[in-house]
């Protein structure tokens, strides 16, 4: 039934994209595109499967960089950059979103490695611990979990840098981008 479900969700998102109408045609596709490789193969679907595939292998930075950065990164990536399309923002705002986008991507499933070791499972709804169990490739086992912090909090003044160009109408974005490091859940 979860197959089904997620099938069902994705199939409908593409169905609701190719309905929309009074945004450039041009735009829609491109936006298609984008979010049909952020969720297939070349995004979360392929990052998932190296994840699970990885499990119980020796840790790697390369390839743990690859996972988390196709799995819900990917999503994260594919969510702002569609929003700036649809928006009809320059090329320039375009690229500085997508770069922003990339950078809280990895940001959030860094953050998401870090919780699993130091979380609160009362806080989080969910137990802690479950990756090292598990023998996942994540960024603490990669690199330490202080320097996994310390990448994420340099992932994060990144992707606010890249919004420097923007007025306060993006402050919502910089907020998200502080949110992610600073979740307990």
């Amino acid at each position: 039934m979860a197959l089904l479900a997620g099938d069902g969700l994705l199939t409908e998102a593409f169905r609701l994209m190719a309905g929309t109408s009074g945004v450039d045609p041009r735009s829609l596709l491109r936006v298609i595109h984008l979010v049909g490789s952020a969720a297939g193969y070349q995004g979360m679907v392929g990052g998932q499967v190296v994840d699970i595939q990885s499990e119980g292998k020796p840790v790697d930075r390369a390839l743990v960089d690859f996972i988390h950065s196709h799995k819900t990164g990917a999503l994260i990536h594919a969510s702002v950059t569609s929003g700036a399309i649809l928006g009809q923002g320059t090329e320039e705002q375009v690229k500085a979103i997508s770069f922003y986008g990339e950078k809280i991507g990895l940001a959030f499933q860094i953050a998401d490695d870090i919780l699993d070791v130091e979380g609160d499972s009362k806080t989080m709804g969910k137990g802690v611990g479950g990756d090292a169990s598990k023998k996942k490739i994540t960024f603490p086992a990669a690199v330490g979990l202080q320097k996994a912090k310390e990448i994420q909090s340099r992932l994060v003044e990144d992707a606010v840098g890249a919004l420097k160009g923007f007025d306060e109408k993006a402050d919502p974005l910089r907020s998200l981008a502080v949110y992610i490091i600073e979740r307990k859940k």
